[in-house]
């Protein structure tokens, strides 16, 4: 059996994850920047001529980034985020190769990944945020896509992983403003600078859906995830109904 940990931001999915692995050591957690058979986000996604180029550009950590780097057929992940330099714009530059928020054309982002989900042949893992959150937002903010459509490519997501074993764990989060203000708290630096907040804030103030809505601001982006999360739970419903446990965000008995 696998598990898909879900949630809004500030739910606790970090924290289910790390006791459930703590629990059952015999499953293998995969939290978001790890190399992952079925999520690329926090990851650079390349060719194997882009990712030469990478490594004559970036010589002075070339053996760092080898050792964060996974080959896939004809193509390279780098889990970039993983890495610590003071190179400048090193993260930056290698952020354009991510297949989130409307770096790749449609099509080919969903062969990417339905392709990766059919060829996951893993057992007892636990993913992080692996199968709802990156795939939703993007569509939701960058892509417009209506919620039918989304509806429709979980659909596709389904018969990807229809011979795999896995079950959702969803936590529902009762009061978002109050479970974003926690994490607020948790990340921020010693001095209580917020280090998260601001870079979620201008996340969502600069993503094509809030410019063509004409929202911004705090109150907007509680309600974008409240409308994700009532959609992310229809996705349960609808489409994953034998496969799913909604819990209460942390508010549960493990």
């Amino acid at each position: 059996m696998n598990y898909f940990i879900e949630g809004l931001q500030g739910s606790g999915k970090s924290t289910l994850v790390t006791r459930l692995s703590e629990k059952y050591p015999y499953l293998t957690p995969v939290r978001e920047g790890d190399y992952s058979p079925v999520e690329l986000a926090w990851c650079a996604y390349v060719s194997r001529e882009k990712y030469e180029e990478i490594l004559e550009k970036y010589a002075a950590i070339r053996n760092e980034i080898e050792e964060k780097s996974h080959a896939e057929g004809n193509r390279m992940i780098i889990c970039y985020t993983q890495i610590i330099t003071d190179i400048p714009g090193f993260h930056k530059d290698l952020e354009q190769y991510e297949i989130y928020n409307n770096r790749v054309e449609y099509d080919e982002w969903k062969h990417i990944i339905l392709d990766r989900y059919r060829g996951w042949n893993g057992d007892g893992q636990i993913f992080e945020c692996s199968l709802f959150q990156n795939i939703v937002e993007d569509m939701l903010l960058f892509r417009n896509a209506s919620d039918e459509e989304i509806l429709d490519f979980y659909r596709e997501i389904k018969e990807a992983l229809s011979d795999k074993e896995f079950r959702i764990l969803y936590l529902e989060t009762k009061d978002i403003p109050k479970s974003i203000g926690i994490i607020r708290k948790e990340r921020s630096d010693e001095k209580g600078n917020e280090l998260w907040f601001p870079l979620m804030m201008g996340f969502f103030d600069e993503s094509p859906y809030a410019k063509a809505k004409g929202v911004s601001g705090e109150e907007a982006l509680y309600e974008h995830f409240a409308n994700r999360e009532e959609l992310e739970l229809r996705i349960c419903r609808e489409v994953f109904p034998d496969r799913v446990k909604v819990m209460e965000s942390k508010n549960y008995d493990i």
